[in-house]
């Protein structure tokens, strides 16, 4: 049995976290949050200690590890803007790190994570959930079949993801660019780390369409080219969708066929806490790809309806 402390306890992802620590029959010892909304605890780990200020936290795990009971993971489900600082914090107290995506927000930020892993001897691990995803996994070995029979292969994508969310987003700190790092990052980094991961490396990175609600862009990776569009407000989803009283959307099409893969999301968290805990987790040389494309959105101007955009940028710019 691992013992594990949890820093962002509050947030809408830490239940997972928890569940995933259960489920794999380990301990939570301690939980950190500035906010104290945290009643889920007491379904899984009702005898945690719990703070509301970091120092507090700090001064307990360090004083658990002086008294012989040391802490062996930190699971990060913080903002996005905090997750580099909490990870140094969790390997300098000799602990491994898992954490939520986006594993930071820059890849200058991985690089100095690198050098504190040799100088603490700590690994950090990045939670790539669609990577284990029994419908992403079988289109991988569908695409690397197909591309033993023809190398030069090129697939052509849509990627679109529409998740609906109320006026708080913009004034939470998701809706600050400095801190979730933008839409592209905080919604769609695992999607890019998906498509990069099957379909190879980046070649051109183009943004069409930039608001604080909705991107739209077009990335060509070695083996696709990708037309891609996300958006957290509830006017681009199609009317079949809303006539279903849905208020997200999600389709992934691959030379027009539609990749099904909207179930199965519930496990797979705990399917990452698998791997990590037998030594098979994706680290920071994982998640570097998918950093690189969301800092480049990030720093890109849109150019506008030119090239190869998603049909619903349109929707952006016409109104």
């Amino acid at each position: 049995m691992k013992n594990f402390a949890l820093i962002g306890a509050a947030g809408y992802i830490a239940p997972r976290h928890m569940k995933a620590i259960k489920d794999t029959n380990n301990n939570l010892v301690a939980a950190m949050d500035k906010c104290d909304s945290v009643g889920i605890i007491d379904s899984y780990f009702p005898e945690a200690d719990f703070f509301t200020e970091f120092e507090r936290f700090d001064r307990h795990i360090d004083k658990l590890k002086r008294n012989g009971q040391k802490i062996d993971y930190v699971s990060i489900t913080t903002p996005n803007y905090l997750h580099d600082a909490h990870i140094r914090w969790a390997l300098r107290s000799g602990a491994n790190a898992i954490c939520e995506k986006p594993l930071v927000l820059n890849p200058w930020n991985i690089d100095a994570l690198k050098e504190i892993e040799k100088e603490t001897g700590k690994k950090v691990y990045n939670i790539l959930q669609l990577r284990l995803h029994p419908s992403i996994i079988a289109l991988k070995e569908k695409v690397e079949k197909e591309l033993k029979e023809n190398p030069d292969k090129v697939y052509d994508i849509d990627l679109t993801y529409l998740t609906s969310r109320g006026k708080w987003y913009f004034i939470s700190w998701k809706g600050d660019e400095k801190k979730s790092g933008g839409i592209a990052t905080n919604i769609g980094v695992h999607f890019y780390d998906m498509l990069s991961w099957i379909f190879g490396e980046v070649e051109e990175n183009i943004v069409h369409v930039k608001t604080e609600y909705a991107n739209a862009g077009f990335l060509k990776l070695k083996h696709a080219n990708v037309r891609w569009f996300l958006s957290v407000i509830y006017d681009y989803i199609p009317d079949e969708i809303k006539a279903k009283g849905q208020r997200t959307y999600r389709s992934i099409t691959v030379d027009g066929e539609e990749i099904e893969f909207s179930g199965g999301f519930t496990e797979l968290h705990t399917r990452s806490y698998e791997e990590i805990l037998k030594g098979n987790g994706f680290g920071l040389d994982e998640a570097r790809k998918s950093i690189d494309i969301v800092s480049t959105i990030r720093n890109l101007e849109p150019v506008g309806l030119r090239g190869e955009y998603h049909p619903f940028a349109k929707k952006v710019v016409n109104g």
